[in-house]
């Protein structure tokens, strides 16, 4: 996500760095090269233009330029208007407070990512101790209807069951009438989308606005197509006043033109996104940790609450005790394994880490793949408890019985002790984990 601006970014700030003194020539051409940067991440021009003119306009007072350290100062300013260009400071929460049941309308164009998106909001409220209803009004395409109750199978989550050929309006007010009669507190309409906009269309959006009056129309923008999705959401806002964005692939290789442009065209902000596959990758959209991680600068507030979510205070107890009793073990390794899956890849939990993107440069392209993660999970498995509690019992015999329960080779668990062995001898001595202590704590852990 982002990496080749954070890239852009790093290179024109250590040029910035490399100043003695800054002045407003240098200042000058560090923002021509920010300005470039912007643009080829296909961010809107009238935005970039007036981006850079803020920072400028800030850069050139003579705070920063009489500062001891005027490039920090510079990179503070770029980070503050980031944050203020998407959003920053606006209450960006998701509005529910309506006698329920709640509608709230998704819409955008197909292939967007909508009727998964619609599975993935509804598991966001219910975690939120809501009870959502998800109702699939998209009757054009053959495959929406069933796509929609394969989404609610797989998370528990009740759809409405609607047909092919029904109107989509007289099918929303059922399935609110429905919801009314069996306790359901929020209404989720997947709308029709298209594969360009078109008057047909967006009459039939407005029918269900105007009858159901959902009390948030969120605009549904796939992040990869960048200035489209921006030119798209305009459209959608003109027609149907929309409340708010949901980013979808924001894992993907997105330059970031959407993420930077869609609040300042459309004057709506993004109010959640899109950060993987799965059903639970859906997060409620934080401006000024979106500007830290562009940057390069992490992102631990978001890396607490992930951690928060993936282990209950009462398993993390235990989990503490047992490492002061047993140590740092195979099987408590092979514990912390298992926390780390459900927070997400280990790729993006590193990079919400200060200073772990550069760290991560700095080994040689070492890739950390959740693929090997598995394959040490099912080697730590395939060991009896007394040798994941003490690996210096593991002879060659024994690893070869091991080897083959887990599908691995004998190298493959000798690769793993050696560098458990090491990891091990490097957590006595961690104590604090800087981009320098992250560099030799991952050189130690047998990925």
């Amino acid at each position: 996500m982002f990496d080749n601006l954070t890239e852009k970014f790093d290179a024109v700030f250590k040029k910035l760095r490399g100043h003695g003194r800054l002045t407003e020539e240098n200042i000058g051409e560090a923002l021509r090269e920010v300005r470039l940067v912007l643009l080829e991440a296909d961010v809107n021009f009238r935005v970039v233009k007036d981006f850079v003119a803020r920072v400028r306009e800030r850069a050139v007072g003579q705070e920063v330029l009489k500062s001891l350290t005027p490039a920090q100062q510079v990179i503070k300013i770029v980070r503050e208007e980031l944050a203020a260009l998407m959003g920053e400071g606006e209450d960006n929460a998701l509005d529910l407070s309506a006698r329920p049941p709640v509608p709230v309308m998704l819409c955008g164009l197909q292939g967007a990512g909508k009727t998964t998106t619609c599975g993935k909001l509804a598991l966001h409220l219910r975690r939120e101790k809501r009870n959502p209803l998800l109702v699939p009004a998209d009757i054009y395409r053959p495959a929406a209807i069933e796509q929609l109750k394969t989404v609610g199978r797989q998370l528990g989550i009740e759809v409405f069951d609607s047909q092919p050929g029904e109107d989509p309006v007289l099918i929303c007010e059922k399935a609110r009438e429905y919801a009314e009669l069996n306790g359901f507190d929020t209404l989720i309409l997947d709308t029709a989308g298209r594969l360009h906009i078109d008057e047909e269309l967006m009459q039939e959006l407005v029918r269900i606005r105007d009858r159901l009056e959902p009390r948030e129309i969120l605009f549904v923008a796939d992040a990869m197509t960048g200035q489209d999705a921006v030119t798209v959401a305009d459209s959608f806002n003109q027609a149907l006043e929309v409340t708010g964005v949901i980013l979808t692939k924001l894992d993907g290789d997105a330059r970031g033109g959407a993420a930077l442009s869609i609040r300042a065209v459309t004057g709506k902000p993004i109010k959640l996104v899109g950060l993987g596959e799965k059903m639970d990758a859906l997060e409620r959209f934080h401006p000024d940790r979106m500007a830290q991680r562009i940057l390069g600068m992490g992102d631990v507030l978001t890396l607490i609450e992930k951690a928060q979510a993936a282990v209950e205070a009462e398993d993390a107890a235990k989990m503490e005790a047992q490492l002061r009793k047993d140590g740092f073990t195979l099987e408590t390794f092979r514990d912390q394994l298992q926390t780390i899956k459900k927070m997400g890849s280990l790729e993006n939990i590193l990079k919400l880490i200060p200073g772990a993107g550069k760290a991560m440069k700095q080994m040689q392209g070492m890739q950390l793949p959740d693929n090997e993660l598995k394959k040490i999970e099912a080697i730590i498995n395939s060991m009896t408890r007394q040798e994941r509690r003490d690996h210096r019992i593991l002879n060659g015999s024994r690893r070869l019985r091991i080897a083959h329960g887990s599908g691995t080779t004998v190298q493959d668990v000798n690769q793993l002790i050696k560098r458990f062995t090491e990891a091990q001898k490097m957590m006595k001595k961690m104590q604090k984990l800087g981009p320098k202590g992250l560099k030799g704590m991952m050189r130690g852990l047998p990925f």
